[in-house]
């Protein structure tokens, strides 16, 4: 819905208290609309929760509480047709569902829809709930993005690739292993997306504007009907903070972080010159000058979104710092930022769900990488130390043959067998160990061997399994 203010000045609502109209471009900026359509429903519930507690505090007759309800009623009706007539001279998604009830029932039965409450209590009430339902979806969305993953570890047999420090080939692990990172990582996001719901999932309904509602409203029952687990304990707070926006924008930057590094891998694994991965054709593009082109931009716009998202929550952290209690007028862009990061977050865990499931690894020339990079000089260091040597003093040594391989052109593991036996005596003519043998003696729980990884693998599908049926 694009909503913009182009009809004439609004009939403010508060317009006893002044002589004349809004100014156009003032209208232009206080609107809102096409900030708060996404909320409207949660609105709209709100409100119909609020005209059954006016009924039970006799504020309104049984046949007028049922004449509010049809006619916001029709309104959500309206709402998921796509039919509501939206005003833009109401400025916002309150004034607009208060209208359109005042058309319905009149202005003497419409005018009773906001005894008691505030828009500074509502928009704290949509946005709660509104954000409460988006982020149980974002992790669901995590959870599947994590169970593709899990299930390409899981086919990735003994592929081994190099791991790097520093962009620099490091040790041999299993290709499992490095995909079960990822889904580490993305097991505390949803963890964060779950503590900041948890926080958020207090009902603000009957704060009014800043000092509690002055109709004796049962704030308890009202979070009830409304699906939450409890209030808010504290008016002032109720309407003028906005961190629950401000956490859960935190925990989607930090997702978008890690499916950036993902995304950024993959950009760099799909180079010819790295030949790791190749993206599926429906996650690639071509050029419009270059034939011969093939680009990973599913990989790089999620790394876009990642900065965009950052964005985002500086937004927010600048909106809301130095606000002196308790509402003020500054707070309604925080919908802007808090919207469009969860909007870009499911989309990314969408888009990073089809890669991942169609991703090509080429786990030969990975193998091929693996090899290199004197990648077994830890493993060598290691059986020195088996045998006696001080760490320092193995790690010197085979600082020395490495600097020797790379003299002679050659990887350490191409050294001849006497030299290394010459160099390493203690060793008593051990052979180079194989690469199989290098992964295999990260033996530790959360290391590279094989049977721990397999162990892992069954760990984590067991946590999914249960995330899912809880």
């Amino acid at each position: 819905m694009n909503a913009q203010v182009t009809t004439p000045r609004q009939a403010a609502l508060w317009g006893g208290r002044f002589r004349s109209t809004a100014d156009e471009a003032a209208l232009r900026l206080s609107g809102s609309l096409e900030i708060d359509a996404p909320l409207a429903a949660h609105d709209v519930a709100a409100s119909r929760v609020h005209v059954t507690e006016l009924l039970s505090l006799g504020l309104v007759s049984d046949d007028d509480a049922a004449r509010l309800d049809d006619a916001l009623a029709t309104v959500a009706s309206q709402l998921e047709a796509g039919t509501f007539a939206w005003r833009p001279e109401h400025e916002d998604i309150h004034m607009n569902v208060e209208a359109a009830v005042t058309e319905a029932v009149g202005p003497e039965l419409g005018g009773m829809l906001q005894a008691g409450r505030s828009r500074n209590e509502e928009i704290v009430t949509d946005e709660r709930r509104w954000l409460i339902d988006a982020t149980r979806a974002l992790v669901a969305a995590v959870r599947a993005l994590q169970a593709t993953i899990v299930d390409r570890a899981g086919t990735a047999g003994d592929a081994i690739l190099p791991a790097h420090t520093h962009t620099q080939p490091a040790q041999p692990v299993l290709l499992a292993h490095h995909l079960l990172a990822y889904v580490e990582m993305l097991d505390r996001d949803a963890g964060r997306l779950a503590d900041a719901a948890r926080r958020a999932d207090r009902s603000p309904a009957g704060s009014g504007a800043v000092a509690g509602s002055g109709l004796a409203i049962d704030r308890g029952r009202v979070a009830g009907a409304l699906g939450f687990a409890g209030v808010t304990d504290n008016s002032i707070d109720a309407v003028a903070d906005r961190d629950y926006a401000v956490e859960t924008v935190g925990a989607i930057a930090i997702l978008l972080g890690h499916l950036s590094r993902l995304a950024g891998e993959l950009v760099l694994w799909s180079t010819p010159y790295v030949g790791f991965a190749r993206l599926d054709d429906a996650f690639s593009s071509g050029s419009s000058m270059l034939p011969n082109k093939r680009n990973p931009d599913s990989a790089e716009l999620v790394r876009a979104r990642a900065a965009r998202v950052e964005g985002d929550l500086v937004v927010l952290l600048s909106l809301v710092r130095g606000l002196p209690l308790a509402y003020h007028r500054d707070l309604q862009e925080t919908r802007r930022a808090m919207i469009d990061a969860v909007d870009s977050s499911l989309l990314c865990v969408e888009v990073m769900r089809g890669v991942m499931a169609s991703v090509a690894f080429d786990a030969d020339r990975m193998r091929r990488a693996a090899e290199g990079g004197h990648a077994r000089a830890i493993l060598l260091a290691e059986r020195l130390v088996a045998h006696g040597v001080p760490f320092r003093i193995a790690h010197h040594r085979i600082g020395r043959l490495v600097a020797q391989a790379e003299d002679a052109g050659i990887d350490l593991a191409e050294l001849p067998a006497q030299e290394v036996a010459a160099a390493l005596p203690e060793l008593d003519g051990t052979a180079m160990p194989t690469l199989a043998e290098a992964v295999e003696a990260a033996d530790v729980h959360g290391g590279t061997a094989p049977s721990r990884v397999r162990a892992a693998l069954e760990a984590v599908r067991s946590r999914l399994a249960q995330e899912v049926s809880a």
